[in-house]
């Protein structure tokens, strides 16, 4: 049994890493045709890291809350703090100290 959840959270992790290097891919590939998109080495990482971050947040809620309404309204709020951080990162909405401008 101890097997099958290792294997099963194991293969989540796998999914969540590839789902996240395709998504990465997009600024990569938008990068080679316009000079609109410039992006480093630490964009991709904290990119990465944030996607992969929500999504283990994601299958975490969806492991442990049964309740279909509260899952969902978990979902929204999940996603609206992933969508804040984001903007906060891209173009510094509240003017903090993370800010990517």
């Amino acid at each position: 049994m101890i097997m099958f959840v290792k294997t099963l959270k194991f293969k989540i992790i796998k999914k969540l890493l590839l789902f996240v290097a395709i998504l990465m891919l997009i600024p990569l590939i938008a990068m080679q045709f316009t000079s609109e998109v410039s992006w480093k080495l630490f964009d991709f990482v904290v990119a990465g890291i944030l996607l992969f971050g929500t999504g283990l947040i994601f299958d975490f809620v969806k492991r442990k809350i049964k309740n279909i309404k509260y899952r969902n309204v978990l979902y929204i709020i999940i996603l609206i703090i992933f969508l804040l951080i984001w903007a906060e990162l891209a173009v510094g909405i509240f003017d903090t100290t993370i800010s990517g401008i």
